[in-house]
């Protein structure tokens, strides 16, 4: 396993306890000091993940940096979101706190007194619920198309190296092509200039057997002649 896989398992486990403890600070009064501390703890620690993860990405190759980057700004939109819940929980505790009770500030931080659950807050409770829920379905969903997409980026690689090699095997072969042409073309000029010197001799041969004949004819008719004018 990668470092950026245990970085992304890491990560998940964080979103889960937060989005749990969530759930949690609006339920069980005597431990909201220590679910706080929790979330904090965590949700710092998550924001420490998603920057170390953002190093790692550095050192990969395009295709899987693009794939990284797209996780790495889901995770950042879902830890935004969370953050803005947990703060709007606190907020709403405190009022709710303010309303029922005083706030007991000898502890040291952020305690609040324990506030009757009404109807309001139960329904709310539900929808925290449904949200969390619907949260680890988006978790999912950008999860499985994380992993289509990867699975994709290496079929296209599978397929580019797949061309190479052809573009490779018919560069070759082209090659190979145009080494056969030259042999040919030079056979082929080879052939002509043979053809061109039985030609220059043949005719050199027709003209010294003409030349041999006229002078032959000359020789023979010229004494005769001589021989009549006499």
């Amino acid at each position: 396993m990668s470092l950026l896989e245990q970085y992304e398992q890491q990560y998940a486990a964080l979103i889960a306890e937060i989005t749990a403890h969530i759930g949690r600070l609006q339920q069980n009064a005597t431990e909201r000091n220590e679910l706080c501390t929790k979330i904090d703890g965590s949700l710092s620690e998550a924001q420490e993940l998603l920057e170390q993860m953002g190093l790692e990405v550095r050192e990969l190759n395009p295709l899987q940096r693009s794939n990284f980057n797209n996780k790495i700004q889901v995770a950042q939109a879902e830890l935004k979101r969370l953050q803005g819940e947990y703060k709007q929980t606190k907020d709403r505790l405190r009022s709710q706190a303010n309303s029922f009770t005083t706030l007991d500030l000898a502890g040291g931080g952020d305690y609040y007194e324990d506030v009757a659950i009404s109807n309001d807050q139960r329904q709310r409770l539900l929808e925290n619920s449904e949200r969390i829920e619907r949260t680890g379905n988006r978790l999912n969903e950008g999860y499985r198309v994380a992993i289509e997409t990867e699975a994709l980026g290496a079929q296209v690689l599978n397929d580019l190296h797949h061309q190479r090699e052809t573009l490779q095997g018919a560069r070759a072969r082209l090659r190979e092509t145009n080494a056969d042409l030259g042999r040919a073309s030079r056979t082929l000029n080879s052939m002509m200039l043979r053809a061109l010197r039985e030609k220059v001799v043949l005719y050199g041969v027709g003209i010294c057997f003409v030349v041999a004949v006229g002078v032959s004819l000359y020789l023979t008719f010229a004494p005769s002649s001589t021989a009549a004018t006499s």
